[in-house]
């Protein structure tokens, strides 16, 4: 009778009962659906079936209350009595239920206190019923399965990442559009059991459970994350591309201090340089590994990642300055610098062939107000233009663009000194700005004298006079 009451609810929507759903366990195709469907409702007396796409059937325990139903599939799932990717779906259009000819004093009712039975025998009929464990997303073909007629044709190869599932298909296809923006290789297929399914593949033997752990670690897939076969998925709806996705590297983990080095020039870190593996280094690197796709292990991938940026760094030119006026060592891109002069305390270096650059170097005696009037001056000059700031004891930090170029003003107090620079950019760049200022900032301390290399020329003479404008540009170029 209760069952009766739930079907009508679910045909009949005005009614103001809670929604009926069912605790769905397993999906059949072939001869023996039959006898699995009675073995289902051998043991438990509440069993409906309901059809799927691709011939296939689905086979559930309800209907119940949603309440009901999430209490009764934590119990049978702890108890090893049905599969453990079973999952809650409202009763679906064509539920039937189904008439227990075998069931008797031995069928359990839901919420009942019988004894559970052992992960060994969790199917209701042996060589018939789920395994317990077994996947209720993707059947396995049974012995019996009429022959490859009823297979969908010409099945891609190779085994998939299955990165999601939805119940419906525009949810499907939204998750879809947010993959590709990350993964535009990723494919969707429709499972056997009806839902919808988020794939990338195919990948070779071996490889699909190294890619599936990086993507756990990076916190990318949930629960019906999975590598299946091809075979497995159900239908094609759109099969994407192939990923190419590389096997597991041997490569050992290297220092993390250069690890977190790596993940800045890449743009996926912001944190202290320490060499600790905390939250933040972790996230990064889990991140960084789905993004560069050189490995799915950490340790080959961050080593590929540190390669990259060593390449990176002789191609942009990146050499010491040690810079004579201000007694400051950094790595800068020299071949794209020039020096011009001294003024007011300043180094000031020009661009090189017309290179958009330029770069400004301060050391003077201070404490916080100090800071705070170089900063000023540096805004003041139009180094950059309408900068954010970041002001804290004992730094600050001003960014800001124009049309022309990029000006970031790094500042802070250091031993009863104010060290400052100033990196004036090619807005035609700006991809490479913020790597440029962040390797220059890991680089810059104060040299004492007998250390510095004397790459830069001493004074001039062109300047004790005002500072006007940014160094190798037009006022029109530094103003805003």
């Amino acid at each position: 009778m209760r069952r009766l009451g739930f079907l009508i609810v679910a045909m009949l929507p005005g009614l103001a009962w809670a929604e009926p759903v069912v605790l769905r366990v397993e999906a059949k195709r072939g001869p023996d659906t039959a006898a699995v469907v009675e073995s289902w409702a051998a043991r438990f007396p509440e069993v409906m079936t309901f059809p799927l796409s691709g011939g296939w059937t689905g086979i559930g325990l309800g209907p119940m209350e949603r309440e009901d139903a999430q209490a009764e599939m934590a119990r049978l799932k702890a108890a090893g009595r049905i599969p453990r990717d079973s999952f809650i779906v409202p009763v679906p259009a064509g539920a039937a239920p189904v008439t227990a000819a075998a069931g008797g004093a031995d069928a359990e009712a839901p919420g009942a206190d019988a004894e559970a039975d052992t992960v060994e025998d969790a199917s209701p009929r042996a060589g018939a019923g789920p395994a317990a464990g077994a996947s209720t997303f993707a059947p396995a073909s049974p012995a019996g399965e009429p022959p490859a007629a009823e297979a969908p044709a010409e099945l891609p190869a190779g085994d998939y990442l299955r990165l999601q599932r939805y119940d419906t298909r525009e949810s499907a296809d939204a998750a879809l559009a947010e993959w590709r923006a990350d993964f535009p290789e990723a494919g969707l297929w429709q499972q056997p059991d009806g839902g919808f399914a988020i794939t990338l593949g195919p990948v070779a033997p071996g490889v699909g459970e190294a890619w599936l752990q990086a993507f756990r670690a990076a916190e990318r897939v949930g629960r019906f994350a999975a590598v299946l076969p091809a075979a497995d998925l159900g239908e094609v709806l759109d099969e994407g591309a192939d990923p190419q996705l590389p096997p597991a590297g041997e490569a050992a983990m290297p220092p993390l201090d250069e690890v977190q080095r790596a993940l800045r020039w890449a743009g996926r870190y912001d944190g202290e340089i320490d060499g600790t593996a905390g939250p933040q280094t972790n996230a990064s690197i889990a991140a960084e590994v789905l993004a560069l796709r050189a490995a799915p292990d950490a340790g080959s991938a961050m080593q590929a990642l540190i390669e990259r940026r060593a390449a990176w760094r002789d191609e942009m030119g990146l050499t010491p300055l040690h810079d004579p006026q201000s007694g400051l060592s950094v790595t800068a891109p020299m071949d794209r610098l020039q020096f011009l002069r001294n003024e007011q305390g300043l180094s000031i270096y020009g661009p090189r062939n017309e290179s958009g650059a330029a770069l400004i170097l301060y050391r003077a005696p201070g404490g916080q107000q100090e800071m705070l009037d170089f900063t000023g001056l540096v805004t003041a000059l139009g180094w950059v233009p309408a900068p954010e700031r970041q002001v804290s004891q004992g730094s600050a930090s001003l960014i800001g663009r124009n049309d022309t170029h990029i000006g970031q003003a790094e500042a802070r107090v250091v031993d009863g000194h104010v060290e400052g620079l100033v990196l004036i950019w090619p807005v035609l760049d700006a991809e490479d700005q913020p790597r440029i200022a962040a390797e220059m900032l890991d680089s810059l301390r104060y040299a004492p004298a007998d250390e510095a290399a004397g790459d830069a020329p001493a004074d001039d003479g062109a300047g004790e006079g005002a500072v006007d404008e940014a160094p190798g540009t037009t006022a029109d170029a530094a103003a805003d």
